[in-house]
């Protein structure tokens, strides 16, 4: 760990740098250090440190200025070792719960992974971002069809942990009850236990051989010629679509006060999809996941920090968090996105 190698008053000094620019966004000078955070040292004592932590990685002296600022190197050790949580307050935490459970669980996945995103961006004031969990590897559990119309259908799917999806069945013609449920009973029998996927790349030869009588002949002829784009249709996340919150919170803040970095924002918030592989590559991260500046693998992010969690929906997973400049309240955002990925499994669960 980069912290490992400062000293008692060290860590002391940088936590207070990384906290006084966290909430001004302006360098931290050695006296207003002193004045704001009673080290217990003079301010020259302090300067003389700020030196040998700027020497060591920690700190960079703008040219501007006689303050310092936190490198990625000091936000790395600051996460690491430095921090500490405190519990969260209970005008957020209920924020949270009043907004992602508006209308309660019965809301589809992608209005429940909205409503966090753009909560939590509101809360953080950072950039809310949600990835959607795969539904093409969920199993289906049950399916059901339900007449609407003389010809129309609703195929409901029961999926693995609850999840539910539904579309909408085009028939030539009115079909009678009881060839709806004979399909219905063929359906289940042959493609219950199978994922979407498997599903998909297989309909036909599964249903190819299905004895049935003339009445629900046409009925199972609509699958066997249309079922892969129906079951397409009832993955609209099956990608693990990005779902992103307002951007403008984040464009406040002074780090996106000039024009370039004001840009580089907007370049991500109009690419979701090439968002979603660096956030796709978190799920199966244990815990919080933080990645700082220079640590992402794409260079877009590089003035960025993104703390994910993972949200489960039965056996899919899903990933929830937020995206902002380094310059952060680390303790915040951290305990933020944990309460909110718990938030969303039970709800989801």
């Amino acid at each position: 760990m980069a912290s490992e190698e400062l000293s008692s008053r060290e860590r002391r000094v940088l936590e207070a740098v990384i906290r006084s620019y966290v909430e001004t966004a302006e360098p931290a000078g050695s006296r207003t250090l002193s004045r704001r955070f009673g080290l217990g040292v003079s301010p020259a004592t302090i300067r003389n440190t700020m030196s040998d932590l700027e020497e060591k990685g920690f700190l960079l002296h703008p040219h501007t200025s006689a303050g310092r600022v936190p490198t990625n190197k000091a936000y790395r050790a600051y996460v690491d070792s430095l921090l500490s949580l405190p519990p969260l307050k209970a005008v957020e935490t209920d924020r949270l719960t009043e907004e992602i459970t508006n209308n309660g669980s019965s809301s589809p996945i992608e209005t429940i992974l909205r409503r966090a995103a753009q909560t939590l961006g509101v809360l953080t004031q950072e950039l809310g971002v949600a990835l959607g969990p795969r539904l093409d590897l969920s199993v289906l559990r049950r399916l059901e069809l339900v007449r609407v119309s003389s010809e129309r259908l609703l195929m409901v799917l029961t999926l693995d942990g609850g999840v539910m999806r539904t579309v909408f069945v085009e028939m030539p013609g009115e079909i009678a009850d009881i060839a709806i449920t004979g399909v219905t009973a063929v359906l289940n029998e042959r493609l219950g236990g199978l994922s979407l996927a498997q599903i998909r790349s297989s309909l036909p030869a599964r249903l190819r051989d299905a004895g049935t009588d003339q009445s629900a002949s046409g009925l199972l002829n609509i699958f066997l010629q249309e079922g892969e784009q129906l079951f397409d249709a009832a993955m609209p996340m099956s990608d693990g679509q990005v779902v992103l919150g307002a951007a403008s919170v984040l464009a406040e803040q002074p780090e996106f006060s000039g024009a370039d970095r004001l840009r580089r924002l907007l370049a991500l918030t109009e690419t979701p999809q090439a968002l979603g592989e660096t956030i796709r590559r978190r799920i199966h991260a244990p815990g919080i996941s933080i990645t700082i500046g220079s640590e992402h693998d794409d260079p877009r992010l590089e003035d960025f920090t993104v703390v994910t969690a993972e949200y489960h929906v039965g056996s899919l997973t899903g990933v929830i968090g937020v995206i902002g400049p380094t310059r952060m309240s680390y303790e915040k955002v951290i305990s933020l996105v944990g309460h909110t990925s718990q938030l969303l499994s039970d709800l989801l669960d």
